[in-house]
């Protein structure tokens, strides 16, 4: 049985490689970025000549034509904005020899993802909320980019390997990685370079080759009731309780919040200070913990509900309903704290009903 998942490591860069992966993050966002201001410039261009072509009488479809003629192509999907790029990049980014071609390429795919969705959005074509159009990626928004091509890989028990940047340490050993490629059970599709709360983490994704499992059922199924003031009840009578995170760090987080608020922050083009920078970081150490704890809190959880049922159906928790506020009640503040813990809550739950075998 073919099956694709991926390998998540923390990486220990020391100081030459962290600058080589933040740059490759900053390459893949400014690629993005020059690719969202070429296809809006296009966009805002053809409209404005459409509109001239219809003023002076011209119908719809043949100012469309014209205007096509006149400005070419729009650079839409990704082999178009790699075109485009390897058009433009000597002039734009003369730097963009220093980084891998990778990190080009990850900014661009991620825009013709955005554009795509963003189409059939409009069209009615794509389920789910309605999704904008692509929007400009500060520097403070997430780091990361992705390697599909080059040499990338696991090295060894400690150590893997990227595009460019070399050989890079890892704090955690992927000897369990290493013995499905070593095997032949496995090949690496693809490695996911990004940064939380100042630390670095690779995931390779990988296809590979599993037998197929043949336990014999076993367990009841059971129903699982997701909530606010108990994590989980199931259907067996067993309520598991909810931890709330959250709340055990409330008290640090509007520390380093007070303490952000009293340095100098980045404002108006002004540098920020190296005291709110450090703040900052602790602030975003202190989140990255709540998530990691919920996470652990969570796989124990499903894990547990899988090895000891055969089936498991989860209820679906309409967060989004429950959070509204009522129109025209005026009290924002006084749904506050029941939003914040169904926040919590919804990042810990399945959005959906499922129905999840043995086999899973």
């Amino acid at each position: 049985m073919l099956v694709y998942q991926a390998y998540r490591f923390e990486l220990d860069p020391n100081n030459h490689a962290r600058s080589a992966l933040a740059s490759h993050a900053g390459a893949a966002r400014f690629a993005y970025n020059w690719g969202v201001s070429l296809v809006s410039n296009h966009l805002a261009a053809r409209r404005a000549l459409v509109a001239l072509a219809v003023r002076q009488g011209a119908g719809v479809g043949e100012a469309g034509e014209w205007v096509d003629g006149l400005l070419g192509p729009l650079p839409w999907t990704l082999p178009a904005l790699r075109r485009a790029w390897n058009q433009a990049k000597a002039e734009v980014a003369p730097w963009w020899a220093e980084n891998s071609k990778e990190a080009y390429n990850s900014g661009l795919d991620a825009l013709a993802r955005g554009l795509d969705a963003w189409s059939k959005s409009r069209r009615g074509a794509r389920q789910g909320r309605k999704v904008g159009f692509p929007r400009f990626k500060a520097k403070h928004t997430r780091r990361s980019f992705k390697v599909t091509t080059g040499a990338f890989g696991v090295t060894d028990a400690r150590h893997i390997r990227l595009p460019r940047i070399g050989v890079i340490r890892t704090k955690e050993p992927t000897t369990k990685l290493a013995r499905l490629l070593d095997a032949g059970a496995g090949r690496v599709l693809s490695a996911t370079v990004s940064q939380a709360a100042g630390r670095w983490y690779v995931a390779f994704g990988v296809e590979a080759e599993r037998g197929a499992d043949h336990r014999a059922a076993h367990g009841p199924p059971v129903g699982v009731d997701v909530g606010v003031k108990s994590l989980a009840v199931l259907s067996t009578g067993e309520v598991v309780e909810n931890p709330k995170r959250l709340s055990n760090y409330q008290r640090r987080m509007a520390r380093l919040q007070a303490q952000c608020s009293r340095r100098r922050g980045p404002a108006k083009g002004r540098a920020a200070s190296k005291r709110w920078q450090r703040s900052k970081t602790r602030l975003g150490r202190a989140h990255a913990k709540v998530a990691q704890a919920r996470a652990d809190g969570l796989n124990k959880l499903t894990t547990g509900l899988a090895k000891n049922h055969e089936t498991v159906v989860v209820e679906d928790l309409n967060v989004a309903g429950m959070t509204a506020s009522a129109k025209g009640s005026g009290r924002w503040r006084g749904k506050a704290g029941l939003n914040k813990t169904l926040t919590a809550t919804r990042q810990q739950v399945a959005p959906k009903p499922v129905l999840v075998g043995s086999d899973r």
